[in-house]
């Protein structure tokens, strides 16, 4: 039988994974998180005492969550458990607590690996809490979701949260190295195209082991250069969630690029969101915030540009569209910044909320009948575009409400000249 096999260039069992057959086979060996795992690290710390504490893992994929989970059960005498919140139900939690129960009499301990815990809901959360509290399980969940979203704060309470580090190049090139070493042999790349593969990997040293394992299976006689190995490799999308946490740190980033005058970061982001697949529309509303939040009266050309960049993508579409999207945000990013707007109609609503249904002073309400113009609804009333100065300095408060002064621009760009008009009327309303 296993002629057949080899005949036909298999193996008698299931192919293994060259990620799977390089796991590390101890703490020591993991790449890019010495942070947590080395002598003086919080997780290397416990291995060493052989005493865990539940935790929760969070990263990117590929950066050794199950891997860092195993190892750390062997380093500290613990039995390994493991279960994936998607494939799991009550009653595979319920076998999973009594197992853990009844070797826990016999005096082991076991630490209980849940993949992807953030998939279970609030009810199968808070069914750990118990057995957490109890010792009956050391707890590791592993998440790729910002637990502070998508976990029970009971549980969090009771776990560590420990961040897992996206891969950088120099730990990548030490996976590289080492799957190399592992097959005898060197990947069919040039020096330009190993570094684009590790580019390509984005972090995901388990996505960069698949990329090795295509190549080594290649035959070439010569090294690929970059146009060849994008021949073979497809390059995948980047990472990008459009209602979880990623979703929200690259809007963030965005608005902050913008808001700190950076044109060039803030073309960077919205290439990065587009590229992500986000809806251009959802930006467009974004951007269109920003320029009343951010900059305001300071250039108030910039709400226009705005609303003609959305109006401009509703017409186009993508992938034309998304230029009117750039061209706002190099605007907005290059346009003088003014918080006045926003701060002055924040500061004018929490007062309209003390005051209530306060009336507007006589003068300034509309008169329709004569019972009201008798009441002296509109008497006194002085059309400003009429005074000689363009200006009455009436009196446009309630009556018994101390005249407050909301907006304060800045004087940065349009609000400028704005500022100058301000005080020439607040002076004028000071002698009438």
């Amino acid at each position: 039988m296993s002629d057949l096999f080899e005949a036909a260039g298999l193996t008698p069992g299931p192919p293994t994974p060259l990620a799977d057959r390089l796991r590390p086979q101890a703490l020591s060996e993991v790449v890019g998180q010495d942070h947590l795992l080395g002598p003086d690290g919080p997780i290397g710390r416990m291995a060493a005492a052989h005493r865990l504490n539940s935790m929760i893992l969070w990263g990117p994929p590929g950066t050794g969550k199950t891997t860092i989970a195993r190892l750390l059960a062997a380093a500290a005498g613990y039995e390994f458990q493991q279960i994936s919140a998607v494939f799991s139900g009550v009653a595979d939690l319920k076998k999973a607590f009594e197992t853990a129960r009844l070797r826990r009499t016999a005096g082991k301990a076991t630490l209980l690996f849940v993949d992807e815990i953030h998939r279970f809901n609030r009810a199968q959360q808070d069914g750990f809490l118990p057995f957490v509290e109890a010792g009956t399980i050391t707890l590791v969940g592993a998440t790729t979701e910002n637990p502070s979203f998508e976990l029970n704060g009971a549980l969090l309470s009771r776990c560590q949260v420990y961040v897992l580090r996206r891969l950088d190049s120099d730990a990548l090139a030490t996976l590289l190295a080492k799957a190399e070493v592992f097959e005898g042999r060197t990947l069919p790349l040039d020096a330009a195209a190993r570094e684009a593969m590790v580019a390509m990997a984005d972090g995901d040293g388990r996505y960069l082991l698949t990329l090795a394992e295509t190549l080594f299976t290649i035959a070439s006689d010569a090294p690929l250069d970059v146009a060849g190995m994008s021949q073979v490799l497809q390059r995948r999308s980047p990472a990008y969630d459009k209602d979880r946490e990623e979703h929200y740190n690259l809007i963030s980033a965005l608005h902050k690029s913008v808001r700190g005058s950076d044109p060039d970061a803030a073309l960077y982001w919205l290439a990065r969101m587009l590229d992500g697949g986000e809806d251009p529309l959802f930006i467009a509303r974004r951007l269109v915030r920003m320029a009343s939040e951010d900059i305001g009266a300071a250039d108030p050309l910039s709400l226009l540009v705005t609303t003609a960049a959305k109006d401009a993508y509703d017409f186009l579409g993508s992938p034309e569209g998304e230029l009117a999207l750039a061209q706002a945000c190099v605007h907005m990013a290059c346009a003088p910044k003014s918080t006045a707007v926003y701060k002055a109609f924040g500061a004018a609503r929490r007062l309209a909320k003390e005051t209530g249904s306060l009336m507007p002073p006589a003068h300034i309400r509309n008169a329709p009948t004569r019972l009201m113009k008798d009441l002296g609804y509109g008497k006194g009333y002085q059309y400003d575009p009429d005074t000689a100065e363009g200006f009455s300095g009436q009196n446009y408060f309630p009556e018994g409400v101390d005249r407050p002064v909301f907006y304060q621009p800045k004087g940065e760009g349009a609000e400028a000249r704005v500022k100058e008009r301000l005080q020439r009327w607040a002076s004028m309303r000071e002698t009438r």
